[in-house]
């Protein structure tokens, strides 16, 4: 029956034929243990009706303890299933000229009982190698999102990641905010992976300390991919990073994300979620040097080039009150000439001298910058 069984899925089943010529022997030694413990159990248990003379736990560890855990990866749980069923077939097919006319009808009970145990055995198999995996790809999961962390960036990290279906060459973000606390870590990780699916972007999770920590691949614009994801984050602020080229350098963006999410504090009203360059001013006061930088090149410079007037006109509104009248008396110029170089600092920088934070970045940013002048 066995080499029937095998001969069978030669014909019936293309997957058994495209196996490793070992793999194919160890699936010949599972028919054939199968096969050999019902003929054993048949002949131990004549009546093959009781609900206790067949341990599915001992069925398990017999049948597909004769070959490696490994096969588990080659061979899925629908082609076991298949393999299974086309067994049971052989054997049924079998029993008629097997044994008395008699004992027939028992035997016939007994396969199926029998099949319905394997089934079970089967499942448990594969439960058992899934928890494993997912137990190994939690870990796996968890050193990849610490070397981006910790800059780490050296040849194991993206065949690690591609390890874990991660496949963005590119556009990769990092998003931090506080984990939920009184869910589990897997049922987390779980939400976080399905979002970010339904986003069309690659993710991998890891929680430090408190924080849940969200790597994100293939992205061009990360706080859209990251409104996806908020309500699994706790209540509070969530930080999104730059976008960075790739997995490598993905440091850069947990850094500023990390930094951010520090100082929100500073910022009750920030939106959920919040860019980390949206935070500059409050990194700069917190002492991020790469902020301060950020603020000298992207605002102050800008604003003080050759001929500009725009970094004058600003401290002049500021020192006024934010009062146009105020501000063109003291500059000696018509309301609508402020009107104008404000209007001019938004589309320079950005930033819209109305708008109370945009306004604070923008003050915080002339101070700096006239302190790195003067250093």
């Amino acid at each position: 029956m066995s080499t029937a069984a095998t001969a069978r899925m030669d014909r019936e089943m293309p997957w058994f034929s495209e196996l490793s010529a070992e793999d194919r022997s160890w699936v010949g030694l599972i028919v054939h243990a199968g096969i050999r413990t019902f003929v054993d159990w048949l002949r131990s248990s004549p009546g093959a009706t009781g609900d206790d003379d067949l341990d599915g736990h001992a069925l398990a560890t017999t049948v597909f303890g004769a070959a490696p855990r490994e096969l588990a990866g080659v061979i899925t749980l629908r082609q076991t299933v298949d393999l299974i069923r086309l067994s049971i077939d052989v054997v049924e097919s079998a029993i008629d000229d097997l044994v008395a006319v008699e004992d027939a009808p028992l035997v016939h009970r007994a396969v199926l009982r029998y099949g319905r145990e394997v089934a079970f055995a089967t499942a448990e198999v594969y439960a058992r190698a899934a928890e494993s995996r997912g137990a190994w790809d939690a870990r796996l999961e968890a050193l990849v999102v610490d070397a981006v962390l910790r800059a780490d960036s050296d040849e194991s990290l993206l065949s690690r990641a591609g390890a874990l279906g991660w496949k963005a060459a590119s556009g990769v973000a990092v998003v931090v905010g506080s984990a939920p606390a009184g869910r589990k870590e897997t049922d987390v990780f779980e939400g976080v992976r399905r979002a970010a699916h339904a986003a069309g972007v690659d993710s991998l999770c890891a929680t430090q300390g408190d924080l849940l920590v969200v790597v994100l691949g293939g992205v061009q614009e990360p706080e859209v991919a990251a409104d996806w994801l908020v309500e699994h984050f706790a209540p509070g602020p969530v930080v999104v990073g730059p976008v960075t080229s790739g997995l490598p350098t993905a440091h850069v963006s947990a850094a500023e994300a990390l930094l951010a999410h520090r100082v929100c504090a500073a910022w009750p009203g920030a939106p959920v979620p919040v860019r980390s360059a949206d935070l500059l001013a409050e990194r700069a006061l917190a002492g991020d040097a790469r902020a301060r930088d950020q603020l000298v090149t992207t605002v102050h410079e800008p604003l003080t080039s050759p001929r500009s007037t725009l970094a004058e006109t600003l401290q002049a509104w500021f020192d006024a009150g934010h009062s146009t009248e105020a501000a063109a008396r003291a500059l000696f110029v018509h309301p609508n000439t402020v009107r104008y170089r404000l209007r001019q600092v938004a589309e320079t920088t950005g930033l819209t001298p109305t708008t109370p934070h945009d306004a604070f970045t923008l003050q915080v940013a002339l101070a700096v910058g006239r302190m790195v002048a003067e250093s």
